[in-house]
């Protein structure tokens, strides 16, 4: 019998899925260890985050920084950066993990399938042909075949980019 090893899922099956205080979308940002938290963007408008629990290898998050829980309390500036960022956010997955197609979605409402209700963020999936198998089917586990700092380090050159182009 194979073994999988998904160490970073007993961390999901403990706390359900849900942070457990605060807001990890505005919580994370202000902490120093970058790295660790996943967050690979910061502005005054929208942030970037590696999904912990990913779907799929390169599982990103594009946050607003304001804490909202519907696209109606944006303003027509906040969307903008937000979609833009989602825009930018599906062309560094391309140059760095190289997908055939992207998952781009919001799940906005609890009922809706939600984790974090209280502060929409937009989900930035890539995938490639044959990405869903078995495993998802049969044990009811998805594999993702990268560590997630890995994929962390290969991304974090071209938000870095941004950074530094928008000062």
């Amino acid at each position: 019998m194979e073994k999988l090893f998904a160490p970073w899922r007993m961390e999901y099956i403990k706390c359900g899925g849900t942070a457990a205080d605060g807001c990890i979308f505005c919580d994370k940002p202000k902490e120093p260890d970058m790295r660790s938290n996943l967050v690979l963007h910061v502005d005054p408008q929208v942030l970037v985050i590696m999904n912990r629990f990913p779907y799929n290898n390169g599982h990103l998050m594009v946050v607003p920084r304001k804490h909202v829980s519907s696209l109606d309390n944006l303003s027509e500036s906040e969307l903008l950066a937000l979609f833009n960022m989602v825009r930018i956010s599906t062309g560094i997955l391309r140059e760095t993990c190289r997908p055939e197609g992207f998952n781009v979605g919001m799940n906005i409402g609890r009922v809706a399938g939600a984790g974090i209700d209280a502060h929409i963020h937009v989900h930035v999936v890539p995938r490639w042909n044959g990405d869903t198998n078995f495993m998802p089917i049969l044990g009811e586990t998805k594999v993702v075949s990268e560590h997630l700092l890995s994929t962390y380090d290969g991304m974090l050159p071209y938000f870095q980019k941004i950074n530094s182009s928008r000062i």
